[in-house]
């Protein structure tokens, strides 16, 4: 019989004190935001009153206080690993189900950005440049957040990182209750910071938790539908919420998803692999990305994650409006756009099964590859160019960039030993999100001078170029390296035994007996 994973939680009465302080501070926030139902619910130089203060110091208290409960303690010499499930197939359908709903509540966070900026600039009378500033605050948050959450994936363990990440993340909602401009963006810098480190850590975990057999085509298919999914999420939220409530209420309606996800915490074990790790060796610095032999691929992963930053949060960020712009595709933007992002789930499931089938690195260069064809036919032809040309390369060009986001995250963590992994992880999706912090202003100023929207396919093809031949000629292949991966100490490959092990696994459970009590940790 199959043991329930225990409790990552030590102090149950002060983790679920603190969720209830920062929910009363929410809710607060939130019953301001209804009772501006008058107003349109406009909200704009309202001023922080005296409750909004003390709901926003229950916030902060809320969180510190249940963060200080996920947090394992420290301990003098080694510890017991705590106890985890036993290996089956239902535990892990259930790990990939509650990770993959964890995945697709962080993307909605950056898809919700674009949904949102019509409202806000015609509520708080700003200017388009003004309005910019709100997803460049946003993402240099997601940059943030990748490298904080992902060092402390491997400090502190993958699950614990996810839970206090997801703490973080419920009490900056209240980020649709701010009244003023600048009070917004610090709190959308905040729910950034919090957002931006789940993939790392996600993919971190489902490495160490799954058989190496299966789990790259899993983490390919999951990154790929996990980001369609928030975007769509997200514009169904909009579609629904907004004529009625105002472009705020898409920050609240994610509270009942974080509150979901901090509940399935107990389905999400601590991978066997990490824990016996961290009682048995020391810290490994993060230095160690950038020191033989990790420098290469650290090299290779930051280029592929660059361009594809620059193509997606630069180029893509103005297609929409370019579209609009030459009106000659025969369909609104809109449409065009959302029938090409369906092809992020035949792109995805095709990818992983190249990923797995043919070649990990082979694979990453051909929607390389795809996504510079589609840039170079756009730089030839323009938006003016023939309806059925237009039409296919916009779709070829979702499709390839589709293929590389699904990619990079599952590559990064099956290529770097373990006790960097969540680190690298980060590392990868701080520079791939660095591209919604300069990409924009970037092809804003491309786009002004002659060339437009071909010079600017041009500029962001040739990153995408150089990354593509970075993976091919320095790339590692996870398939030749799943057991002792470059780099990897000997404890590395004996623990990724450990990950597939239904023995270990077994033993493992047997932990959970508390010694003198027989009973199970909770």
């Amino acid at each position: 019989m199959s043991a329930s994973p225990a409790s990552l939680i030590p102090r149950p009465l002060l983790f679920w004190t603190g969720v209830a302080l920062t929910c009363a501070g929410v809710v607060e926030h939130l019953w301001m935001f209804i009772d501006s139902a008058s107003m349109n619910f406009h909200m704009a130089m309202m001023g922080m009153s005296s409750a909004m203060w003390a709901a926003m110091a229950a916030i902060v208290v809320g969180v510190v206080l249940s963060g200080f409960t996920v947090v394992p303690p420290r301990t003098a010499g080694p510890a017991a690993p705590p106890a985890l499930a036993r290996t089956t197939t239902a535990s892990r359908r259930r790990l990939i189900a509650v990770l993959s709903f964890a995945l697709l509540v962080d993307q909605m966070k950056p898809a919700t950005l674009a949904f949102i900026a019509p409202g806000l600039r015609a509520e708080y009378h700003l200017s388009a440049s003004d309005v910019a500033w709100l997803p460049t605050v946003a993402l240099s948050g997601t940059v943030l957040g990748s490298l904080v959450w992902g060092r402390a994936a491997d400090r502190i363990g993958r699950r614990a990182t996810i839970l206090l990440a997801s703490l973080f993340f419920r009490g900056t909602t209240v980020c649709g209750a701010m009244p003023t401009f600048t009070g917004t963006l610090v709190m959308c810098g905040l729910m950034g910071l919090a957002a931006g480190g789940m993939l790392p850590v996600v993919y971190a975990l489902m490495t160490e938790s799954l058989p190496p057999g299966r789990r790259a085509a899993i983490m390919v298919l999951q990154a790929g539908l996990t980001t369609t999914g928030g975007y769509m999420a997200a514009s169904g939220v909009a579609a629904v919420l907004i004529p009625l409530a105002g472009w705020r209420v898409t920050w609240f309606a994610q509270l009942p998803l974080v509150l979901i996800l901090i509940a399935l915490n107990r389905w999400i074990p601590e991978s066997a692999a990490f824990t016996a790790r961290q009682t048995r060796t020391a810290k490994v610095p993060a230095s160690a990305l950038f020191k033989r032999p990790q420098t290469a691929k650290t090299l290779v992963v930051s280029a592929y994650a660059l361009a594809w930053g620059l193509v997606y949060w630069g180029f893509i960020t103005f297609l929409p409006s370019q579209l609009e712009s030459a009106g000659r595709h025969g369909m609104s933007a809109a449409t065009l756009l959302f029938i090409s992002s369906l092809l992020a789930i035949p792109t995805c499931a095709l990818g992983a099964w190249l990923y797995v089938r043919w070649s990990a690195r082979g694979t990453m260069v051909v929607y390389a590859a795809l996504t510079v064809a589609a840039l170079l036919t756009l730089a030839a032809v323009g938006l003016d160019g023939s309806r059925p040309i237009l039409l296919a390369t916009v779709m070829v060009l979702f499709a390839g960039t589709a293929g590389v986001i699904a990619l990079i995250g599952p590559y990064t963590a099956e290529i770097y030993p373990m006790a960097i992994r969540g680190t690298a992880g980060g590392w990868a999706a701080a520079v791939g999100k660095s591209g919604g912090a300069f990409g924009p202003p970037l092809i804003a100023l491309i786009l002004s001078v002659p060339g437009g929207i071909r010079t600017a396919a041009m500029v962001v093809a040739l990153p995408m170029v150089l990354a593509g031949l970075a993976v091919a000629v320095r790339g590692s292949n996870p398939q030749a390296t799943a057991q002792t991966p470059e780099g990897a100490t000997p404890l590395d490959a004996e623990l990724d035994e450990l990950v597939s092990s239904e023995a270990v696994a077994a033993q493992a459970a047997a932990t959970t007996q508390l010694p003198g009590r027989g009973g199970t940790a909770r």
